[in-house]
């Protein structure tokens, strides 16, 4: 049975590991970005990885998922924020095929999310899907009928950068914004806040971080009902290391996308939490390589895939 590598770049950790043919993923492992280090540091670590597991096994090609705007047809780098210095331009096709003789496809990796949920998670059965992650800041991926949507640049569903009033989505509504605010409204150095503690704190009832939450949700809420008012998707799905708090986010979310969302379109929209976690980078780059390669059809023999018909 083959073997592929996937691995998910992101800008504080790079995950990875191999998955088998029918979709099961064999191992994981994670390491630090080292984002500081620009482009040509994460494509050494890249290479690295790929030298370690190709001395094991026979690998049939190469996932990669990657924050920043992708060129998916030439496996390119095209745009990214300043958190990588130097990202834009890094060829990760070329250079990784060149090297190993291995074929490689490399996709965004909110889109990777989003196929992953689409095919074979919180998405699954829908024909129209909005993924959003939230993190440092607000990514977003438009799925509709087994494909990425990607507008003519290939710079669709950047909502992060969607202005309102106040600022830009991600700058008012990401997860990174929360311990900001708890540390400033509490005095404290940033440092000694991050999104676990303030959860565990609102939990016990701290005030002032369930008014951060709050403003946060509200904000999200505002956010996503824009973005469904325009794309009218069945389902919208929040992935993130943020919501893996879905006990206490779930009511919260309902009631601010409710408040923003007319009846009609309300009634129609799936609020979801992401099924894969840490997961669906990795998962979705091997569904994205599948599908560059060899057509949905592909998909239909993986391991938990649920088949659409459209």
């Amino acid at each position: 049975m083959k073997i592929y590598v996937s691995i998910d770049i992101g800008g504080t950790a790079i995950k990875y590991g191999l998955i088998r043919e029918d979709g099961r993923i064999l191992s994981r492992n994670i390491m630090n970005t080292e984002a500081e280090k620009g482009g040509a540091g994460i494509l050494e670590k890249v290479q690295n990885v790929i030298a370690d597991f190709h001395t094991q096994e026979e690998i049939s090609g190469i996932c990669i998922s990657t924050a920043g705007v992708v060129d998916t047809n030439r496996g390119i780098i095209t745009y990214s924020a300043p958190l990588i210095p130097d990202y834009s331009g890094t060829e990760y096709k070329k250079v990784l095929e060149g090297r190993f003789r291995i074929p490689c496809e490399v996709e965004n990796d909110v889109n990777c999310a989003g196929l992953a949920e689409y095919y074979s998670g919180a998405a699954a059965g829908s024909n129209i899907s909005l993924m959003l992650t939230v993190g440092t800041g607000i990514g977003g991926s438009i799925v509709i009928n087994g494909e990425i949507f990607r507008g003519v640049s290939g710079s669709a569903c950047e909502v992060g950068y969607m202005n309102m009033q106040g600022g830009d989505f991600q700058t008012l509504g990401a997860a990174s914004i929360l311990s900001q605010k708890v540390a400033e409204w509490k005095n404290e150095p940033k440092e000694c806040w991050n999104g676990y503690r303030i959860f565990e704190a609102a939990k016990k009832g701290d005030a002032l971080c369930v008014r951060a939450i709050d403003e946060m949700t509200d904000v999200l809420g505002q956010g996503i009902a824009n973005i469904c008012c325009v794309l009218n998707p069945e389902i919208v799905v929040l992935g993130g290391g943020i919501m893996a708090q879905e006990d206490f986010l779930r009511e919260r979310m309902d009631l601010s996308v409710g408040r923003y969302l007319i009846p009609e379109i309300a009634r129609h929209t799936t609020l979801a939490f992401a099924k894969h976690g840490n997961d669906a980078g990795m998962l979705g780059a091997f569904y994205h390589f599948q599908l560059r390669r060899f057509g949905p059809a592909a998909l239909q023999a993986l391991e938990g895939v649920t088949c659409h018909d459209h």
